[in-house]
């Protein structure tokens, strides 16, 4: 199949993530700020390319009518992920256990592509409640999808337990000298530091799906 082309691919990309946090598609006025494309026409010939090599369909007489595909004509296929329970300061989250995936409570799910889940087996969802990483585009009422591990590289975003207070947090992971920083992204808030035996990771977080509440 033909390959993309840098315009192409970050229409595409931006096309994904506004459906992702808004629920409905973005106007071609939205893809041209958004994408800082010279002409709305600029806009139509790449969407026209990419409904021609199966990326999207696109009903011309209907405003905002473009649905994602997956290159090869096929709406992409999706995968019920439990959502588990709310991560909020003070409270503990659930630990995913074996039944979680082989017990899935259908009423408490979202359905994700496997492209947002990375093709990860073990998956699952939480509710964020607090604005600890609003600057990370994560805010309250929105549902982070996460990986159950244990481990963590420097930088990315997790679901952390702190065993001395019995707090669950969701912050980026730092290892500061000897000890383990848990950052913000809200510069009024404080990063919490703290020694790596205090420290549980639940989980890593793969993307995050905007509040439609």
């Amino acid at each position: 199949m033909k390959s993309l082309s840098t315009k192409q691919q970050a229409i595409l990309e931006f096309l994904r993530q506004f459906i992702r946090d808004k629920d409905y598609p973005p106007s071609i006025r939205d893809i041209q700020l958004g994408c800082k494309i010279s002409s709305t026409s600029v806009v139509d010939y790449n969407l026209k390319a990419l409904e021609r090599l199966g990326h999207i369909r696109r009903d011309r007489e209907v405003s905002r009518a473009i649905e994602l595909l997956d290159g090869t004509g096929r709406r992409p296929s999706t995968i019920p992920v439990p959502i588990i329970g709310t991560i909020a300061a003070g409270e503990p989250i659930p630990v995913p256990s074996a039944d979680t995936w082989s017990n899935i409570d259908y009423d408490n799910v979202v359905e994700v592509t496997e492209e947002m889940t990375g093709g990860k087996a073990q998956v699952y969802a939480l509710r964020v409640k607090g604005d600890s990483m609003i600057d990370a585009l994560v805010n309250d009422g929105d549902i982070v999808i996460l990986e159950a591990t244990h481990s963590a590289a420097d930088g990315e975003m997790v679901a952390a337990w702190l065993k001395d207070t019995g707090e669950v947090t969701l912050k980026r992971f730092y290892m500061d000298g000897d000890r383990v920083r848990l950052q913000p992204a809200n510069a009024t808030m404080k990063p919490i530091f703290t020694d790596p035996e205090n420290l549980e990771i639940q989980g890593r977080v793969l993307t995050t799906i905007g509040n439609r509440g």
